[in-house]
């Protein structure tokens, strides 16, 4: 397995733990080029005023686990995700998104030791109002 111990135990010792925020304007062209790309033709989205609901899950991911997402040893693979929104996101919006790490598990896998994180995040505006919240679980080996 490429992801060493101690960053195992790094991982286990965040759990509960909420990161620091990672803030995101939202615009209309970031909007407009996200519902291109899922292929989402509705016209709400293609105005680029509002967006759709699945925007979020490209917000704050990246941070939690960048330098395994990054390092070419290492492989993360999405495992799951459950999203619960509970405002729409508009262009202009500043969404915050705070992570932290729900679980760690190791599971032996046939190449090798397999490491499954489950991990949390809370998106607010900048009103400080729950946006959505999210979790998502990776498996990194």
């Amino acid at each position: 397995m490429a992801i060493s111990e101690e960053e195992i135990k790094e991982l286990e010792s965040r759990v509960g733990v909420a990161g620091q925020p990672q803030f995101h304007e939202i615009e209309k062209g970031q909007i407009r080029r996200f519902a291109a790309a899922v292929g989402d033709d509705n016209s709400l989205w293609q105005a680029g005023e509002y967006a759709p609901p699945n925007l979020i899950l490209t917000l704050g991911f990246g941070g939690l686990l960048k330098k395994y997402i990054e390092d070419p040893e290492i492989t993360v693979l999405h495992g799951s995700t459950e999203l619960e929104c509970h405002q729409q996101i508009m262009a202009g919006d500043v969404i915050s998104a705070v992570s932290s790490v729900k679980n760690v598990r190791q599971r032996q896998g046939q190449d090798g030791m397999m490491l499954f994180v489950t991990f949390d995040i809370t998106y607010s505006n900048k009103k400080q109002e729950k946006v959505a919240d999210c979790r998502q679980m990776v498996i990194i080996y």
